[in-house]
């Protein structure tokens, strides 16, 4: 399952690049709890719950349904 998950944040990487930020893979748990750690610009981005929810958690449910959250850490 990670090297699927890590497979996602490689696609959805250069977008987040594109403003300057970037998304490092933390974790992928037991129980589908995907851990991530936001980088550059979307460290302190007023943004980074959107980003984080509407953004990353929905590409990587969207390519790999078993995953049950996704979490900034």
């Amino acid at each position: 399952m990670e090297e699927k998950v890590k497979e996602v944040i490689e696609e959805l990487r250069p977008h987040l690049q594109a403003d300057g930020g970037d998304v490092e893979l933390v974790e992928v748990t037991d129980d589908g709890v995907v851990k991530v750690r936001l980088l550059g610009a979307c460290e302190g981005c007023p943004m980074r719950e959107m980003t984080l929810t509407q953004g990353i958690t929905q590409f990587i449910k969207k390519k790999i349904p078993e995953i049950k959250e996704v979490q900034a850490v």
